[in-house]
């Protein structure tokens, strides 16, 4: 990938605990049907899958809240599932429904059976809209890559869908953990596969979500999620050491000095956790990215601008906003009005350096 002189690489910086003028700001699914221009790309394509699997289209969408907002960062238009996709599990993506699988893991041959995917072959529509993207944005912003969790990915998997109370995953969690951990295994070795292709084709930091840690125990975290999580770190920073890496557990609050010990560069905060209290837990070793409560961008204006001044301080609380990254504490939502991401922006912008 040719190396391009970034225009605004506070992120970057930011992530590193780099010294910066303002905050910078992005948001979890910043390109979503909250935007009438995504829609619209979205009934050209016909379906969620076709929308990820066409690079052009995905480059499109990418862009389309860069082009209208003045983020700080843009993050591919793909989806968490596109590893277990190319395991050959079936994915189907329904609107009102969600991910479903045609083909679950539910027995130990199936587990077995599972091969890494190859990230250029078998995933190679992802690297071709990485690469499309990055040279799209000719230098604006950073590009963010990303992957679901191990955990979170098996737990899709072997439920087939989504769920409330995980009772397969977690079945095989208590019935057969070793079985669980080749599964583990071999899901953890295609995400290193994966985030090291899409920082090779252009990716500049990259950020795996944890989305299901949060509703296990301590000892099942730490064993079944983290250890994984960590393990990817160490990896793929040992490939890519100058590439920031994210780590976002939603309901992962109670965890944090376990996750900042991964190596990691930032943790992800949902907005159960104040942010005061989190920097004080873990101190200067990771920044800090979050963490508004998503359902204020679906409110009005000003109580956007109460909720994101209410982050900010808490985080500036002692005079110094080196490493913190504003978002959201989950991803931002359908219902969410597009003039309230104007006013969110430029809240943040506007606020201490």
């Amino acid at each position: 990938m040719t190396t391009t002189i970034l225009e605004n690489d506070l992120l970057l910086r930011a992530l590193r605990r780099e010294p910066v003028e303002r905050t910078p700001i992005w948001v979890m699914r910043q390109a979503g049907r909250y935007l009438p221009e995504y829609r619209a790309t979205r009934k050209q394509a016909g379906d969620f899958l076709t929308l990820c699997k066409t690079p052009e289209l995905a480059c499109e969408v990418t862009l389309q809240p860069i082009d209208r907002f003045n983020l700080d960062a843009a993050i591919l238009f793909s989806d968490i599932l596109t590893i277990p996709d190319a395991m050959g599990l079936g994915l189907s993506l329904n609107e009102g429904v969600g991910p479903v699988f045609a083909r679950p893991l539910r027995d130990a041959s199936s587990i077995k059976r599972l091969a890494v995917p190859d990230p250029e072959q078998d995933l190679g529509y992802v690297m071709d809209a990485v690469r499309t993207v990055r040279s799209a944005l000719s230098g604006r912003v950073p590009l963010i890559g990303f992957s679901g969790s191990p955990w979170t990915l098996a737990s899709y998997m072997v439920e087939g869908k989504g769920s409330k109370e995980f009772v397969h995953i977690k079945g095989l969690m208590f019935e057969q953990p070793t079985l669980l951990h080749e599964l583990l295994n071999t899901v953890t070795k295609s995400v290193i596969l994966y985030l090291s292709a899409q920082v090779q084709a252009g990716a500049q930091s990259l950020m795996l979500f944890d989305t299901w840690g949060g509703m296990l125990s301590t000892p099942a975290y730490k064993e079944f999620s983290l250890q994984y999580m960590a393990r990817i770190v160490s990896e793929v920073k040992s490939q890519h050491p100058e590439t920031p890496i994210v780590l976002f557990t939603k309901g992962g609050g109670g965890w944090l000095e376990a996750m900042a010990d991964t190596g990691c560069d930032g943790l992800g905060l949902d907005w159960t956790i104040d942010m005061a209290v989190a920097k004080a837990r873990v101190g200067d070793r990771v920044a800090l990215q979050g963490n508004m409560d998503p359902v204020l961008m679906s409110t009005t204006a000003e109580a956007v601008q109460v909720g994101a001044k209410q982050v900010l301080s808490s985080f500036c609380q002692d005079g110094q906003n080196t490493g913190h990254v504003f978002n959201l504490g989950h991803g931002i939502q359908p219902n969410a009005k597009p003039e309230n991401m104007t006013a969110l922006v430029e809240t943040v912008r506007d606020f201490c350096a």
